[in-house]
């Protein structure tokens, strides 16, 4: 192993990058580079020498201005002159400061929720809505969010109301409606890759609304309404071939047997009777009148038959007796 170093100069090593090689031996030859650390000039050590003497001096006072306190969702990143001091953001807890040197920047960590205000988003169909959605973020890098970006909440505001537009704007008006999850999803991802350098993480995004012009809304609502008709007279035609199918398949067991229908009569003037109502139409079988009705018209036929089938016999004679003058005339016989 061999390491680069830099004759001249001092070093402080923070990070090392290795590179290995395999020899054509097999074995494995590797390669650390220490970069050289920034140096501090006189300036910075004069400075830090009179900030120690000034709180030295000042004792006990100086002591609630060094100390500071930060809450278990917060951290401090403290810059000395400038420059980011190593070792990281301090907290939670209790944190020492020089007086007048030393700077820091508390950034909150708990999850934070913002309204994307509503955008005009013309959809891949050509049609104008107003959609607004809801963000949640936090921050996962304290030393990103402070030295990466200058204002991390408002240029994440910024980018969602951004990406809220170019996503919605590659979606169709059906899509926009039914699929809120995916497009919030896809959002989602979108946003965390984008503000990932800045320190942010978005957790979640939701779309809250999506206002239609009135105009759309009514031949939306006149296309649904012509569709549900559609499928009611659809499904009532279906009901209407299901009945006479199950009425075809009830005649033909009837018919079998004619005692079926008239238990049904009995059972309808049954179900009519309790609905107590004052006028009751019962239905007749005609197979109960058939005979009555035979019966009738047979004795109509003897009837108009009775007096052509009159037996012949003998002449008869028959007197009568004339009103005027009181003896009894002769007629002739009857052929």
């Amino acid at each position: 192993m061999r390491e680069n170093r830099p004759a001249s100069s001092v070093l402080r090593p923070r990070v090392m990058d290795t590179d290995c090689l395999s020899t054509e031996s097999g074995g494995c030859e590797c390669y650390v580079d220490v970069p050289e650390a920034d140096s501090i000039g006189c300036v910075e050590v004069l400075a830090t020498v009179c900030s120690i003497v000034l709180m030295v001096l000042t004792l006990p006072i100086s002591l609630f201005l060094c100390f500071k306190v930060v809450q278990e969702y917060e951290r401090a990143v403290i810059f000395r002159l400038g420059r980011l001091r190593s070792g990281g953001a301090r907290g939670p807890g209790v944190f020492f400061v020089l007086p007048c040197i030393d700077n820091y920047c508390k950034v909150d960590l708990r999850t934070v929720s913002f309204d994307v205000p509503p955008q005009e988003v013309l959809t891949r169909d050509s049609v104008t809505v107003s959609v607004d959605a809801v963000v949640y973020y936090r921050i996962r890098d304290p030393l990103n969010a402070v030295v990466q970006v200058a204002n991390y909440s408002h240029s994440t505001r910024l980018l969602a109301a951004t990406t809220l537009r170019n996503v919605l704007g590659t979606r169709n008006l059906s899509e926009l409606l039914t699929e809120r999850e995916a497009i919030s999803h896809s959002m989602q991802v979108t946003l965390d890759e984008a503000t990932d350098p800045w320190g942010v993480q978005v957790e979640r995004v939701e779309i809250k609304d999506v206002s239609l012009p009135d105009s759309l809304q009514r031949s939306m609502a006149a296309e649904a309404e012509a569709a549900r008709e559609a499928r009611a007279k659809v499904i009532a035609a279906e009901g209407e071939m299901k009945s006479s199918r199950a009425l075809k398949e009830a005649s033909d067991i009837m018919c079998e047997s004619p005692a079926a229908l008239q238990l049904r009569y009995l059972q309808t003037l049954s179900s009519i009777a309790g609905e107590k109502n004052s006028t009751i139409v019962f239905p007749l079988p005609i197979e109960l009148i058939g005979p009555l009705m035979n019966f009738t018209s047979s004795l109509g036929v003897q009837r108009t038959t009775a007096p052509m089938a009159a037996p012949a016999g003998p002449s008869t004679t028959t007197s009568t007796s004339s009103p005027l003058d009181g003896h009894p005339s002769h007629q002739p016989p009857l052929e």
